[in-house]
């Protein structure tokens, strides 16, 4: 009987564990509902960019009128961060005018974007940029939380016009990570990019091991300082420049003189950076030797706001800032910090620092003025430890000047131990000796400051920044009809090589191509052919007169085939069609092909021509890519217009 009793209360209290367990667990429930925030879709306007707002997926309703090309786009189906966020909707038909809700994904950066025509909206071409972007309809993924309010890069965002909190500490987070804000803290003096940079792990390559661009000591070789840092003087504390790349001590900051600061040789405007190498095989009395050249370059240059600027990369393993364009604004200053620099060891990876200068250096936060040549000079001890062409070949594309200075280079028995063979050669632009200087040995070095400062003030030899006069592939069209006549013929020739003189021309900068048509095409001389202007002036000389009918829908897909295919990805595409009548061809579907794979089309129209056809041949706007003149003598006044828009259009693009 006891039993059963104890059996009917052992039932009793479990079933009231039951009980109280649901309850908890439905109360649990209930909270968490009543908990759970309502998600509000964040509005933006029209010319919000997508680089302005950190988040790195999110969901934002645009609102009508985003058509409007005041509100640029460039790229197609990935865009760069550059671009207004709506437009681009519209763009890839996510949206039309009207507006709606749309899902922003950040993704990498592009080595190129090619602008096409879409949904009523012409987006632009840009050689590079940092951060991508694609847009999709805004119905939000399962497991994904997309925030309620959007954190932006400044408080500058034009979204804080409609109350959103702006926040300048913040820089985009990376791409694949949670959609939330996160809050970066960066060493004063450093993008939020180079605090980043600095959470990369260092190579540890294996000892003896060649192919990792070690330095293997055979006999014979030359003999390097035996003062190798010490690890107790390398691994210091955590506030070092050793121990957080891209930190830059305070002092350094608050260095200022007391005399009135120069304003700088105005002859002189360029923004320069020095990456000097810290490697462990410099040894620290070399490495003084560096610090002293650094020291007279700084005094000779004269700088100042209205000349030149200067900051300092080391590298050794990782690259990191020592102090950037703004940080100093005269030479006095500049030598105090130089001063204080101290070596940080390990490898030297001179390709890394390149593309650390790149991506980084050259920004408006760091001081760059944008008007002012771009110029990197790279200090090499005896070789670098990694590549350095494809790093040097991408920041020459970015508009940056690259100079080598190599100490001591390679002797006959240790080229074997070279990553790569004949380096400042490939890193350069011009292998005529200007970018690239030979130091026979350290204590020679300070032979080498005048001649580099003239070469670095010398802004009209600097070749290598990318202008609007050096940046393109050109294709002339020319019609070749027999309305044309041969005298007219001549004439137009002359307006083309008139036209080409204006540009720099080499395999490297501007390259020209041609062809004329009637009925049928001919391609005079591609791209690739002549890579001089006199070579190019005296082939247009000998172009032939063809005459027949005008096929101009023809011509411009010949064009896009037989000229433009051939054409560098990053040179901008430039077509110049010149005709002096009506077309017996369809020219819509060739001319939206055109505009569709980023070629910028300039429609010169003489005598018979048709306005409306010029018109959508012509890039819009139209009113800056059509030209018309009532007879062929009054080409020549056409040059000075076409030249002055095809450079505004190129400085209108943004600079990474």
């Amino acid at each position: 009987m006891g039993i059963v009793v104890l059996t009917m209360k052992a039932s009793v209290i479990e079933m009231f564990l039951v009980l109280l367990v649901t309850g908890i667990q439905s109360n649990q429930e209930m909270t968490k509902k009543m908990k759970r925030p309502k998600f509000t879709v964040p509005q933006i306007s029209c010319d919000v960019r997508a680089g302005k707002i950190t988040n790195v997926e999110f969901i934002v309703k645009c609102p009508p009128g985003c058509q409007d090309p005041r509100y640029h786009v460039y790229g197609a189906d990935v865009y760069a961060s550059y671009s207004s966020v709506c437009g681009a909707a519209v763009h890839s038909g996510v949206l039309d005018n009207s507006g709606g809700k749309i899902l922003v994904r950040k993704v990498a950066g592009q080595s190129g974007y090619k602008g096409s025509y879409s949904n009523g909206v012409q987006s632009l071409s840009l050689p590079r940029w940092r951060e991508s972007f694609v847009v999709s309809e805004g119905k939000p993924q399962k497991g994904v939380t997309y925030p309620s309010s959007l954190t932006y890069s400044s408080s500058k965002s034009p979204a804080a016009k409609a109350g959103e909190t702006a926040r300048a500490d913040q820089s985009p987070p990376v791409p694949g990570t949670a959609a939330q804000p996160v809050t970066v803290t960066q060493a004063p003096g450093t993008t939020a990019i180079e605090a980043t940079h600095t959470t990369l792990p260092k190579p540890s390559p294996s000892a003896g091991s060649t192919a990792s661009g070690l330095r293997p000591q055979p006999a014979g070789q030359r003999s390097k300082d035996l003062d190798l840092w010490s690890t107790t003087t390398y691994i210091n504390s955590q506030n070092s420049p050793q121990a957080n790349p891209g930190f830059v001590p305070k002092e350094e900051l608050s260095t200022q003189s007391l005399e009135p600061a120069s304003q700088g040789d105005p002859s002189c405007k360029v923004d320069l950076s020095f990456l000097i190498d810290g490697s462990s095989s410099i040894g620290k009395r070399r490495f003084r030797i560096q610090k002293q050249f650094l020291t007279d370059v700084a005094q000779t240059l004269d700088i100042g706001p209205a000349g030149p600027l200067m900051g300092v990369v080391q590298y050794g393993d990782n690259p990191a800032t020592q102090f950037n364009l703004k940080t100093h604004m005269n030479s006095q200053d500049v030598k105090a910090a130089i001063e204080k620099i101290s070596q940080r060891g390990g490898l030297s990876n001179a390709g890394r620092a390149i593309s650390f200068v790149t991506k980084n250096f050259f920004s408006k936060f760091n001081g760059n003025r944008g008007g002012a040549p771009n110029v990197a000079v790279v200090m090499v001890d005896g070789w670098p430890t990694d590549k350095v062409e494809e790093a040097s070949r991408l920041a020459r594309e970015s508009g940056v000047n690259i100079f080598f200075i190599t100490i001591e280079g390679a002797s006959e028995n240790e080229k074997q131990y070279m990553l790569e063979p004949n380096f400042a050669n490939k890193a350069v632009c011009r292998t005529n000796g200007f970018y690239s200087l030979t130091v026979q040995n350290w204590f020679s070095l300070h032979k080498t400051v005048q001649p580099l400062v003239k070469r670095v003030c010398d802004t009209d030899r600097l070749a290598c920044s990318k202008t609007c006069l050096n940046s393109a592939d050109i294709g002339f069209v020319i019609d070749g009809s027999s309305s044309v006549g041969t005298s007219n013929f001549r004439t137009v020739l002359q307006f083309v090589a008139n036209l080409s003189r204006e540009f720099e021309i080499s395999d490297m900068d501007t390259r020209i191509g041609a062809m004329q048509y009637t009925y049928e095409q001919r391609l005079e001389f591609g791209f690739d052919e002549y890579s001089t202007k006199s070579d190019v002036l005296n082939a247009i000389k000998r172009v032939g007169y063809w005459s027949g009918g005008t096929s101009t829908g023809a011509a411009i897909h010949y064009a896009l085939e037989q000229l433009f295919k051939k054409s560098k990805p990053n040179k901008r595409k430039l077509m110049i069609l010149i005709t002096d009548g009506r077309s017996y061809d369809d020219i819509r579907i060739p001319a939206m092909l055109a505009h569709h794979k980023g070629v910028i089309t300039y429609a010169i129209g003489v005598a018979w021509a048709a306005q409306d056809e010029l018109d959508i041949i012509a890039t819009h706007p139209a009113r800056d890519h059509a030209f018309f003149v009532d007879e062929f003598d009054n080409l020549y006044k056409v040059v000075p217009k076409v030249i002055q828009n095809i450079c505004t259009e190129f400085n209108s693009q943004p600079r990474n």
